[in-house]
């Protein structure tokens, strides 16, 4: 018996393009965890998130790749995306980079391929690539956000366009640029609004109210601020960037440096177990809703680790 995958189901996409434009609607913020494969999109899926997101640096490293300008091809990251979109059925955005071309046309040809391979949303940065010249001029920048916007009002779905500014994140902390540069790329039509690498509450608080459209803030340790207190400065998502796939070169890092350092095995204390592991990685649920996964492991199950 064949099923449509996820991905190029009309139907699904619709229904996704829906409930991911939605949710920025609803009162509060919401999450969107950004896996880097299929097996960490199913292990989010199955603890309730509504979407997720992909993320450039999470893929890049697990291709053996540091992360920077041009590290990926636009058909490697859509690749990952289709990949993360049928892992689990749920909304997908990706980090389009900044669109992987010098022309507006290039962008919005990035947004019909994006939508093509089953994406609810993207986002287009406005740097340039170029250690030189890192941030695009304002009017180049505003110019392929609309570029984007243009092709996405063609799609036969709703697609989300972020517009990110990427002042903080390149070591320009000039935050009315920052804010100058939102509010052109709401101007243009941006959906979601998203400078990353805010420093402060402060600063997160200025960029929400200068904007009318939601803005998506990434998340880092470095802010310890809670979703409830994101949601009080103004904010409508939250992502997760990298952090979560570099939590787990963490701990890769870590027990590697205990086995070669003392020759103990002490980090298996902290592993997943076996059957759970299993469990969470069993398939979705054919709606791709995010249900709990099925046959999760009993108490016994936990405590034991028979892993081959």
């Amino acid at each position: 018996m064949s099923h449509t995958r996820p991905s190029t189901d009309p139907a699904a996409r619709l229904r996704r393009g829906e409930a991911f434009r939605d949710l920025h609607t609803r009162p509060g913020p919401f999450v969107v965890p950004n896996p880097w494969d299929a097996g960490t999109a199913r292990i989010l899926a199955s603890f309730g998130f509504a979407a997720l997101a992909t993320t450039g640096a999470g893929l890049a490293h697990s291709l053996g790749r540091p992360d920077g300008a041009n590290r990926l091809t636009r058909a490697e990251l859509l690749a990952n995306a289709t990949a993360i979109v049928d892992a689990t059925g749920l909304p997908v955005t990706a980090d389009l980079e900044s669109g992987f071309g010098e022309r507006p046309e290039d962008v919005a040809e990035t947004i019909r391929l994006a939508a093509a391979a089953g994406l609810s949303g993207g986002s287009i940065e406005d740097a340039t690539g170029r250690d030189e010249d890192p941030l695009r001029p304002l009017d180049e920048a505003v110019e392929r956000v609309a570029a984007a916007v243009e092709a996405a009002k063609g799609l036969d779905f709703p697609f989300t366009v972020t517009a990110r500014a990427e002042n903080f994140f390149l070591g320009r902390p000039d935050l009315d640029d920052t804010i100058r540069r939102l509010r052109a790329y709401e101007a243009a039509g941006a959906d979601v609004l998203y400078a990353p690498a805010l420093p402060d509450a402060e600063a997160i608080r200025a960029v929400c109210s200068a904007v009318s459209r939601p803005v998506n803030v990434l998340m880092t340790g470095a802010l310890k601020l809670s979703v409830a207190e994101l949601g009080a400065l103004g904010v409508r998502r939250i992502s997760t960037g990298s952090a979560l796939s570099r939590a787990a070169l963490g701990a890769l890092t870590r027990a590697a440096r205990e086995i070669t350092g003392s020759g103990t095995f002490g980090f298996g204390a902290d592993a997943l177990p076996y059957a759970e592991a299993n469990a969470l990685l069993a398939a979705p649920p054919a709606t791709g809703s995010a249900a709990p996964a099925p046959n999760a492991p009993s108490a016994a199950d936990r405590e034991s680790d028979p892993a081959p």
